[in-house]
């Protein structure tokens, strides 16, 4: 069996470069990668196009990388909690690819299952639809959507081991499983690293063949965009 790990967060984005696409699993502030977007704040790459479901909160998750001025374009479903984010866009400075939540979703999933493109009725006479192929099937009409195609996949899971099978954890499943194994590299980060043959094969969520690095991440602030409790 591969022995998939790395030492750490650093040595995970080894390779990436400025100007190179990556896909950034979670959803909100939940199952964020946060070790490998700190690193990547850290470095010197800029130019990056980011897919991720939305684009952190100003001073945590990818909004990190856009105060350091490293990414070039976001493509995302929902990007309303972070100021810094919106003074980039309305100011010419971030390119945005806004995409329906389901159509992120099945471009990540198509690349990961080798799908180059796919029909869906979701954003059919809106802006979505202009300059891509329309077709009726059923009497309803549907837009072309191609696989997202990515450099690296970067993805946080709760449990994994030394070849790379991973188990994900509640919601923090979410954007991470369609796209493990939908770049060129994927790197996961968990926080429970053990050896080959201590997770239970019928548990596993994304087999290790998917995965080209791993490593076990350290000090999850797991934050809560929007923590809303009901009056004592």
């Amino acid at each position: 069996m591969i022995d998939k790990r790395v030492a750490d967060s650093q040595a995970a984005i080894a390779g990436i470069e400025s100007g190179m696409t990556l896909m950034l699993g979670g959803f909100g502030l939940c199952g964020i990668p946060e070790n490998c977007i700190k690193a990547l704040s850290q470095s010197q790459v800029t130019d990056l196009t980011c897919i991720s479901n939305n684009a952190g909160v100003d001073d945590f998750g990818l909004g990190l990388l856009l105060k350091g001025r490293q990414i070039k374009k976001m493509i995302s479903s929902y990007v309303g909690e972070n100021a810094e984010f919106e003074r980039q866009m309305l100011s010419g400075e971030l390119e945005v690819e806004l995409t329906p939540q389901g159509t992120l979703a099945e471009k990540c999933r198509a690349a990961q299952a080798g799908i180059p493109a796919f029909y869906t009725p979701a954003g059919y006479g809106t802006e979505v639809a202009q300059g891509k192929e329309q077709r009726e099937f059923n009497g309803k009409m549907h837009i072309l959507e191609h696989a997202f195609q990515a450099d690296f996949a970067i993805v946080k899971a709760w449990k994994g081991d030394y070849a790379g099978n991973l188990i994900f954890r509640g919601s923090a499943r979410n954007f991470n499983h369609p796209m493990a194994g939908a770049a060129k590299i994927t790197i996961a980060e968990v926080e429970h690293l053990v050896p080959v043959g201590e997770l239970d094969p019928n548990a596993i969520h994304i087999p290790g063949i998917m995965v080209q690095r791993i490593f076990q991440g350290e000090v999850y602030e797991k934050r809560i965009e929007q923590r809303t409790t009901r009056k004592k």
